[in-house]
Order: structure tokens, then sequence, then C-alpha cells
């Protein structure tokens, strides 16, 4: 009887190993999906179809000896540079250039949150003037808050009024941020994209490179991604190394920099100067394997 109770553990053994064996694995919940920073948890997110994958790691970053991130990696010069408005008040430019800024993202002018006037920011032409005198390359930033694409047309053609003549070197950035109680608050995915755009296009038309400023969370959640893959990114990412999914040149590390020649804290960005050679870097809107 023994012998008969063993065996047939035996054969209940086969048969389910047998049943396992032949049992389909379970579906990867996460197939196809990357696993990111939001800037506030880590979660996992569709990657947008046809917008360039950042080729950055961790381990290609450093702290240098005043405790700021510094790039180790082999595909890119960087440069430091600033990002300054109204709130930082009269900058000496000189000292500034001294103490090793090449470059600075000046804003322009700004949408008010709740009238939606347009204005231009109060030290634009002080700052502009003299970072260009001292010797930096020179971007600008319009800080929107459109509802959509009219009025980002609109803010776009601010823009190119207030610089026309001047050396703009870097890029011309839409910088749309979410505010709470503001005019823009419930603004869709679809209107943001679209305003950025216009923006953007209006910006390329008349022969500059036009840029998004963005934190991570707006990225992945309130932007259309794929519809962003032409233009350059400036990413707002407060970190050791700049972690966002998508390819950005531009990366906003800090907002307390400490900088001879600016009187309050300031945003500090690192600009990434593809190196020549064998390292493939996809341009704006296309992937290293197209």
């Amino acid at each position: 009887m023994r012998i008969r109770h063993r065996a047939a553990a035996f054969l209940l053994a086969g048969a389910l190993l047998l049943t396992a064996c032949g049992r389909e694995p379970e579906p990867d919940p996460h197939e196809g999906m990357a696993y990111v920073n939001t800037g506030g948890a880590m979660e996992w997110i569709r990657p947008a179809e046809g917008v360039a994958v950042s080729d950055f790691a961790a381990e290609d970053f450093a702290k240098d000896a005043e405790g700021l991130p510094e790039y180790t990696g082999e595909a890119y010069d960087t440069r430091l540079g600033v990002d300054v408005s109204f709130f930082q008040g009269e900058i000496d430019w000189e000292a500034v250039a001294a103490d090793g800024i090449e470059f600075a993202m000046i804003r322009c002018g700004y949408r008010g949150y709740e009238t939606g006037a347009i204005v231009a920011d109060e030290q634009f032409e002080n700052n502009i003037n003299g970072a260009l005198e001292a010797g930096l390359d020179v971007g600008v930033y319009f800080f929107s808050q459109s509802t959509g694409a009219i009025e980002a047309a609109e803010e776009a053609n601010f823009v190119l009024g207030l610089i026309e003549g001047y050396d703009i070197a870097m890029p011309v950035a839409f910088d749309w941020e979410p505010l709470e109680g503001s005019r823009a608050e419930d603004i869709d995915r679809d209107e943001l994209t679209a305003g950025a755009v216009v923006f953007c296009e209006m910006i390329k038309d008349a022969g500059y490179t036009p840029a998004v400023y963005l934190y991570r969370y707006t990225g992945y959640y309130e932007y259309e991604m794929e519809r962003l893959g032409d233009y350059e990114l400036w990413v707002g990412a407060i970190a050791d190394w700049p972690d966002f999914y998508y390819r950005h040149l531009l990366w906003q590390f800090s907002i307390t920099g400490q900088v001879e020649g600016i009187d309050a804290d300031v945003d500090l960005d690192m600009e990434f100067i593809p190196r020549p050679g064998d390292v493939e870097i996809a341009p704006p809107g296309e992937t290293a394997e197209n």
C-alpha cells in the first residue's frame, strides 16, 4: 500500500511539473516602459515614440572641488552658465565672467499668471547688454502662462521684437510652468503642447534655435513629448546628474547657486556640447537607431 501511495505521489508531482512547464509565462506589466525619476518619485512611464533618448549615465558625473556636478564622460564638452531675471537685481557681468560663467539664459519677459498681460523683464536690457559686453554667450527665455497656441504666438512675437539686433548664440526658450490658481492652471496636454510648438516654430522661422524649458514631471505628464522631438530641451532637474529620460543638452541643476557679481541666489546650468568623433549623437527628433 505504501508503495502505491508513493508511486501516486510521484505521478502527481510529475503532472504538476508538466503543467507548470506548459503554462505561458506571466506577462511583464512594464514591458516597453521606462522607470524614471519624475522629480518626486520613481515611476513607470510609456516612452514617447520618435523622441531621442538621453545617453547620460550617473557614473559619468562627479562633484568638483566646489561641490558642483562635473561631467567625466567622453561624449561631451561642457560649459557652466546661469539663468537670470529681475529677481537677481543688478548684476556685475564682468565679475560673473571672471568667476567662470560662460553663458547666460536671460528672461526677456513674462505673461502675468492672473491678468495675462505680457510684460518685458525689468532687467532684460541691462542683463543682455552686460552679458554680451562681458563676452558671454547669451540665450533668452520667456515665462509663459499661455492658454494655447494663439497666446503662445503672441508671446513669440513679443520675444522676437525684444531680441532683434542682439547676438543670440544660445536657444530662445519657451518656459511654461504650472502655477496653482493661475489662468493656465486647467490647460490640457494638447493645448500646452500646441502652444510650445507654435512658439518654437516661430522662433525657428526667425533664424534662432528654439527650446522648451521643463521640469521632469512636466515633460512626462503635462506635455505630449512626441510633438516636441524637433526642439532642444532645457531641463530643470535638481539632482547629482541629469536623469531626464529624453535627450537634452541644457541642464538646470541648482536654484541656489552663488556666483561673483550676483548678490542673490542664482540658477546654475550646464550645457553639453557633443564632441566630434566616434560617439553617435542623435539630433532632436531622431533616435540613435534611426
